[in-house]
């Protein structure tokens, strides 16, 4: 990535800026701004992961290098993290909504600006601008919003098809650790020991009350703009990777808004498009600058001529659980949904094929899946740091049904999102599919293009779930992600059909045989006829970047996925490390360190067996202060009840501050 030092406008930074949001609360923001005070367009980042520490290096590489080219960023800590006051005791709170707002117009009030204001942010500074925008604050003209989502029940971290995924317990582990991690008494002076004993004793166990919540209630519509798109009314651009977990909101958005906007996705994980791994990174700084140029200052950029969809289309790569790059193209759509793509059929046949456009006989085949079919899932939102990738599909394609064409006598090229239509039956009241599109390549190596996942008891509706009668027929739809592959002439397309998709997904409460019944059960894919004179138009610079932090390492970062099968316990279990390492910001003094294990673990043949856990260890150190604290979350189930376990240690130099324990049982709610 190339680094740049000179820039159109000289800019001063603020640090610890105080902004009133309600009577005697404020939050803490850092700004960076052009030095001669002239009023310009303002960017607004808002988001929970400590701008002192957490985010300071992307912080700087990029409002830095807005900021020289004539804007005022404001990189803001939502109330209760960082230096902002207040207690954080949940996502997305009505409360984080209203005090954005209140930013919002103070930051429009202040000499150095001109009114007009953007948002950007990903991940949760991407929900938050969705949600804000839907607000209609009048100073808000324009958004970014990367790996984020429209829908909070159907599309985010917590739940897929009305499953419980894993990663709702990976991310809970990860924001209890956030909320125990004090201010700096650099900036907030000695009532930096009150404010984090607030927090450690009121941001709660925030996995207990998604728990509670396990259908698309109140509590899941409130913060997801597809309940009215229509109250959206300003430019959006919508940002994502394959490898992400939110890719699918892009395409709703851009079907169902009706402002400008625009969809990009890359090929990369949970992060932004400058530094997107796996590969190829752009330059997505100057991607903002036309952006924001156009929306916040009124030039004619040509951002608007480009296709409302751009995305990376991946050609087909051997299976791996770590790609540094993955070869492919960029392709665009004008509009979309496109008249262009077209729908191709496949038909589940006996004999364990996929016979395009043609009937097939009517046969029932049975699938019950082991428990721990799933350990070459991957994670469900890849962070790109890690080899947490789906690998080769053959390892969960053992225990599960699978169908699959003759080799290809043409080039497959798919843009979209797949779809399932089963006939099916279950043994169960409660039950799962998990159904997985993959590439076969002509060595019988198996990469996974992509999948969905439906809790069987919300096949008509998300809200309301309905028990399953057992031995009696259904037709189901299960869409799958969407997708851009290109499938080569010679290789085969595979449909791989199972009942449980663990660690991904919590599996049922029982043991459950599903019947499929072949000639009745179809897979429709969306294929797009190549177009590369077209395409070749499309192209993106190499990433740039402001400097960043002066920033030396100490302990260096790890990432591994382990999976483990103890014989003598019949016991398997993935170990995830994700060791963030130790590092110092010399600018500050400070010494920085995050260390995680998760753990993942059923014996086969009991599904009452399943352990999650995810044990967070932080710290902080100055001179002769030092803070530090452990997290440790739980999670068990049997066929009535999740149990949740969870524990909080706080140390203050060697002397422990504060203990505190949970323990909690929660009913599974058709889960």
């Amino acid at each position: 990535m190339k680094t740049v030092h000179d820039f159109p406008h000289d800019i001063i930074e603020e640090e610890n800026v105080s902004i009133p949001v309600t009577e005697g609360l404020h939050l803490s923001a850092r700004i960076w701004r052009p030095k001669d005070g002239r009023p310009v367009p303002a960017i607004l980042e808002y988001i929970p992961y400590r701008k002192r520490f957490g985010t300071s290096v992307r912080d700087e590489h990029t409002h830095k290098y807005l900021a020289g080219h004539g804007y005022a960023c404001i990189r803001l800590d939502i109330r209760g993290s960082g230096e902002s006051e207040g207690v954080l005791t949940d996502e997305y709170l009505q409360s984080e909504i209203d005090d954005g707002v209140a930013a919002l117009h103070w930051i429009a009030d202040q000499p150095w600006c001109d009114g007009n204001i953007g948002m950007m942010g990903i991940s949760w500074g991407g929900f938050n601008a969705l949600q804000i925008a839907a607000m209609q604050p009048e100073p808000l003209k324009a958004i970014v919003t990367v790996c984020s989502s429209d829908d909070r029940y159907a599309d985010d971290i917590h739940h897929m098809g009305g499953a419980l995924l894993g990663d709702s317990l990976s991310w809970s582990g990860v924001m209890f650790s956030f909320n125990t991690m004090p201010p700096d008494p650099a900036l907030v002076g000695p009532r930096w020991r009150d404010m984090w004993l607030e927090r450690l004793r009121g941001s709660g166990l925030w996995l207990k009350t998604w728990l509670q919540h396990q259908r698309r209630d109140a509590y899941w519509r409130h913060g997801s703009v597809c309940e009215d798109f229509s109250a959206i009314r300003i430019p959006v651009y919508a940002v994502s990777g394959w490898q992400d977990g939110y890719t699918n909101s892009v395409f709703r958005l851009m079907s169902n808004l009706d402002t400008p906007r625009k969809g990009l996705v890359g090929p990369w994980g949970h992060i932004y498009p400058q530094f997107g791994r796996p590969g190829p990174a752009i330059d997505f700084l100057s991607e903002l600058l036309r952006w924001w140029d156009r929306w916040l200052k009124g030039r004619d950029t040509g951002i608007e001529d480009d296709p409302m969809i751009c995305a990376w289309m991946q050609d087909s790569a051997p299976p791996n659980p770590e790609y540094d790059h993955r070869p492919g193209r960029w392709v665009g759509e004008e509009a979309w949904p496109s008249p262009r793509i077209e729908e191709r059929r496949y038909t589940i046949a006996p004999a364990r094929a996929l016979v395009r456009d043609g009937a097939a006989e009517v046969w029932p085949m049975d699938v019950q899946s082991p428990v721990t079919l799933g350990l070459a899932s991957g994670k469900w939102c890849s962070y790109a740091n890690a080899p947490d990738l789906a690998g080769d599909q053959r390892t969960d394609d053992g225990g599960g049904l699978v169908f699959q064409t003759d080799p290809l006598d043409e080039e497959v090229e798919i843009l979209g999102a797949p779809e399932v239509e089963l006939e099916l039956a279950a043994d169960r009241p409660v039950a799962q599919v998990a159904v997985r599109l993959s590439d076969m390549r002509p060595d019988h190596q198996v990469t996974r293009i992509t999948y969905g996942i439906l809790n069987l008891t919300h096949r008509n509706s998300r809200q309301w779930p309905e028990a399953l009668e057992p031995g009696e027929r259904y037709r189901v739809r299960v869409p799958m992600n969407y997708i851009a592959q290109t499938i080569p002439r010679g290789h085969r397309i595979r449909l791989s059909v199972s009942t449980v998709y663990w660690p991904l997904a919590w599996t049922p409460p029982e043991d459950v045989k599903l019947t499929v019944w072949t000639g009745l059960s179809t897979v429709t894919i969306p294929c797009r006829p190549r177009r590369d004179a077209e395409d070749a138009n499309i192209a993106f610079g190499e990433p740039v970047q402001a400097p960043g932090p002066d920033l030396t390492a100490i302990e260096v970062p790890e990432h591994r996925w382990l999976v483990h099968h103890d014989l003598g316990a019949q016991r398997s279990e993935l170990e995830v490390i994700d060791d963030r390492g130790t590092f110092r910001l010399e600018d500050i003094d400070l010494t920085v360190g995050a260390h995680c294990v998760e753990r993942y673990s059923a014996s086969p043949g009991n599904f009452t067996s399943l352990v999650g856990e995810a044990e967070w260890t932080r710290s902080l150190a100055r001179g002769d202060w030092s803070v530090r604290t452990r997290t440790r979350t739980r999670l068990t189930s049997d066929t009535e009840n999740f149990y949740i376990s969870a524990e909080l240690d706080a140390y203050e130099g060697d002397t422990r501050i504060e203990c505190l324990s949970w323990s909690e049982t929660i009913p599974r709610d058709f889960l």
